[in-house]
Protein backbone atom coordinates (compact mmCIF):
# COMPACT_ATOMS: atom_id res chain seq x y z
CA UNK A 1 0.00 0.00 0.00
CA UNK A 2 1.42 3.51 -0.76
CA UNK A 3 1.81 6.33 1.83
CA UNK A 4 -0.78 8.29 -0.13
CA UNK A 5 -3.30 5.24 0.13
CA UNK A 6 -2.42 5.00 3.99
CA UNK A 7 -2.87 8.52 4.70
CA UNK A 8 -6.22 8.77 2.73
CA UNK A 9 -7.50 6.05 4.78
CA UNK A 10 -6.15 7.54 7.91
CA UNK A 11 -7.77 10.86 7.01
CA UNK A 12 -10.95 8.82 6.44
CA UNK A 13 -11.08 6.91 9.25
CA UNK A 14 -10.89 10.52 11.08
CA UNK A 15 -13.81 11.91 9.23
CA UNK A 16 -16.06 9.27 9.94
CA UNK A 17 -15.14 9.87 13.45
CA UNK A 18 -16.18 13.45 13.32
CA UNK A 19 -19.34 12.35 11.38
CA UNK A 20 -23.03 13.02 12.41
CA UNK A 21 -25.04 9.93 11.84
CA UNK A 22 -28.92 10.05 12.28
CA UNK A 23 -31.85 8.26 11.79
CA UNK A 24 -35.14 9.41 12.49
CA UNK A 25 -36.71 6.09 14.14
CA UNK A 26 -40.11 7.14 14.88
CA UNK A 27 -42.28 10.57 15.07
CA UNK A 28 -45.22 10.92 17.52
CA UNK A 29 -47.37 12.81 19.49
CA UNK A 30 -46.99 12.92 23.21
CA UNK A 31 -49.27 15.01 24.79
CA UNK A 32 -52.32 17.34 22.92
CA UNK A 33 -54.92 19.83 24.66
CA UNK A 34 -57.09 22.08 24.04
CA UNK A 35 -58.99 24.77 26.05
CA UNK A 36 -62.11 26.88 25.36
CA UNK A 37 -63.12 28.25 28.75
CA UNK A 38 -65.21 31.10 27.77
CA UNK A 39 -67.33 29.22 24.75
CA UNK A 40 -69.96 29.80 23.86
CA UNK A 41 -70.22 33.36 25.01
CA UNK A 42 -66.97 34.16 22.89
CA UNK A 43 -68.69 33.49 19.57
CA UNK A 44 -71.46 36.09 20.19
CA UNK A 45 -68.97 38.67 20.17
CA UNK A 46 -66.29 40.14 17.50
CA UNK A 47 -62.91 37.91 17.70
CA UNK A 48 -60.22 39.61 17.38
CA UNK A 49 -57.33 37.58 18.62
CA UNK A 50 -54.76 38.37 20.27
CA UNK A 51 -51.77 35.49 19.47
CA UNK A 52 -49.39 34.59 21.95
CA UNK A 53 -46.97 31.29 21.30
CA UNK A 54 -43.99 29.91 23.58
CA UNK A 55 -41.84 27.02 22.29
CA UNK A 56 -39.88 24.96 24.00
CA UNK A 57 -37.50 21.72 22.95
CA UNK A 58 -35.85 19.49 25.57
CA UNK A 59 -33.95 16.17 24.51
CA UNK A 60 -33.14 13.30 27.04
CA UNK A 61 -31.43 9.76 26.08
CA UNK A 62 -33.15 6.97 26.47
CA UNK A 63 -30.99 4.32 24.79
CA UNK A 64 -27.67 4.03 23.75
CA UNK A 65 -27.45 6.50 21.03
CA UNK A 66 -30.80 6.72 20.85
CA UNK A 67 -32.88 10.10 22.30
CA UNK A 68 -36.17 11.76 22.30
CA UNK A 69 -36.57 14.97 21.25
CA UNK A 70 -39.68 16.43 22.57
CA UNK A 71 -41.49 19.92 20.93
CA UNK A 72 -44.19 21.59 23.00
CA UNK A 73 -45.59 24.19 21.46
CA UNK A 74 -48.06 26.14 23.63
CA UNK A 75 -50.67 28.99 21.97
CA UNK A 76 -52.77 31.01 23.64
CA UNK A 77 -55.56 33.21 21.82
CA UNK A 78 -57.28 36.16 23.80
CA UNK A 79 -60.30 37.98 22.72
CA UNK A 80 -60.14 41.58 24.58
CA UNK A 81 -59.75 40.25 28.27
CA UNK A 82 -61.27 36.85 27.47
CA UNK A 83 -59.24 33.72 26.75
CA UNK A 84 -60.58 32.62 23.35
CA UNK A 85 -58.41 28.97 23.97
CA UNK A 86 -55.32 27.56 24.96
CA UNK A 87 -53.65 24.92 22.63
CA UNK A 88 -50.59 23.05 23.85
CA UNK A 89 -48.98 20.39 21.89
CA UNK A 90 -46.09 18.11 22.65
CA UNK A 91 -44.67 16.36 19.98
CA UNK A 92 -42.02 13.67 19.69
CA UNK A 93 -39.20 11.89 18.14
CA UNK A 94 -36.72 9.46 18.94
CA UNK A 95 -33.97 9.93 16.59
CA UNK A 96 -30.98 7.50 16.65
CA UNK A 97 -27.60 9.56 16.61
CA UNK A 98 -23.53 8.98 16.91
CA UNK A 99 -21.29 11.59 17.24
CA UNK A 100 -18.41 11.98 18.95
CA UNK A 101 -18.51 15.65 18.88
CA UNK A 102 -20.52 16.73 22.10
CA UNK A 103 -21.07 20.36 20.56
CA UNK A 104 -22.54 19.24 17.51
CA UNK A 105 -24.27 16.41 18.92
CA UNK A 106 -26.04 18.81 21.39
CA UNK A 107 -26.52 21.17 18.02
CA UNK A 108 -28.63 18.49 16.20
CA UNK A 109 -30.39 18.25 19.08
CA UNK A 110 -31.15 21.55 19.98
CA UNK A 111 -31.61 22.62 16.55
CA UNK A 112 -32.42 20.19 13.66
CA UNK A 113 -34.62 17.65 15.52
CA UNK A 114 -36.92 20.55 16.52
CA UNK A 115 -37.06 21.85 13.24
CA UNK A 116 -38.01 17.87 12.07
CA UNK A 117 -40.77 18.37 14.58
CA UNK A 118 -42.09 21.52 14.15
CA UNK A 119 -44.13 21.32 11.46
CA UNK A 120 -45.84 18.63 13.02
CA UNK A 121 -46.78 20.29 16.44
CA UNK A 122 -47.96 23.30 13.70
CA UNK A 123 -50.32 21.21 11.77
CA UNK A 124 -51.93 19.66 15.34
CA UNK A 125 -52.56 23.86 16.66
CA UNK A 126 -54.00 24.10 13.70
CA UNK A 127 -56.11 21.47 12.94
CA UNK A 128 -57.46 21.91 17.37
CA UNK A 129 -58.41 25.47 16.69
CA UNK A 130 -60.40 24.54 13.65
CA UNK A 131 -61.95 21.81 15.36
CA UNK A 132 -62.97 24.53 18.40
CA UNK A 133 -64.99 26.36 15.78
CA UNK A 134 -61.91 29.20 15.70
CA UNK A 135 -60.17 30.28 12.45
CA UNK A 136 -57.14 27.82 12.21
CA UNK A 137 -53.75 29.30 14.08
CA UNK A 138 -51.12 29.53 10.84
CA UNK A 139 -47.75 29.56 13.10
CA UNK A 140 -44.96 30.89 11.27
CA UNK A 141 -42.12 29.30 10.62
CA UNK A 142 -39.20 29.31 13.20
CA UNK A 143 -35.58 29.26 12.59
CA UNK A 144 -34.08 26.91 15.49
CA UNK A 145 -30.56 27.27 14.57
CA UNK A 146 -30.86 30.78 15.11
CA UNK A 147 -32.90 30.41 18.54
CA UNK A 148 -30.38 27.61 19.37
CA UNK A 149 -27.37 29.79 18.91
CA UNK A 150 -28.94 32.66 20.81
CA UNK A 151 -29.35 30.46 24.08
CA UNK A 152 -25.73 29.17 24.03
CA UNK A 153 -24.38 32.43 23.35
CA UNK A 154 -26.81 34.66 26.04
CA UNK A 155 -29.54 32.98 27.39
CA UNK A 156 -30.97 35.98 29.70
CA UNK A 157 -30.65 38.41 26.03
CA UNK A 158 -33.02 41.07 25.79
CA UNK A 159 -36.57 39.70 24.87
CA UNK A 160 -35.78 35.80 25.38
CA UNK A 161 -36.31 34.15 28.35
CA UNK A 162 -33.15 32.20 29.97
CA UNK A 163 -33.54 28.36 29.22
CA UNK A 164 -35.52 25.90 31.12
CA UNK A 165 -32.41 23.55 31.41
CA UNK A 166 -28.79 23.51 31.33
CA UNK A 167 -26.86 21.66 28.55
CA UNK A 168 -25.88 17.78 30.01
CA UNK A 169 -25.29 14.42 28.79
CA UNK A 170 -29.38 13.82 28.46
CA UNK A 171 -29.47 16.65 25.83
CA UNK A 172 -30.53 20.38 25.60
CA UNK A 173 -33.76 22.27 26.79
CA UNK A 174 -34.56 26.01 25.39
CA UNK A 175 -37.50 27.86 25.70
CA UNK A 176 -38.22 30.79 23.17
CA UNK A 177 -41.69 32.90 22.86
CA UNK A 178 -41.28 34.31 18.85
CA UNK A 179 -42.60 37.53 17.86
CA UNK A 180 -45.98 36.58 16.02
Amino acid sequence: MTDEAVNTGEAQAAADDNSIHLVIQRIYAKDMSFEAPNLPQLFLEEYKPEIQVSLQSRARSVAEDVYEVVMKVTVTAKSGEDTAFIAEVDYAGLFGLRCNDEAEKQKVLGAYCPNVLYPYAREAVSEMAARGGFPQVLLAPVNFDKLYADSQKNPQAEGQPAEQAPVSDDGISFEQAPKV
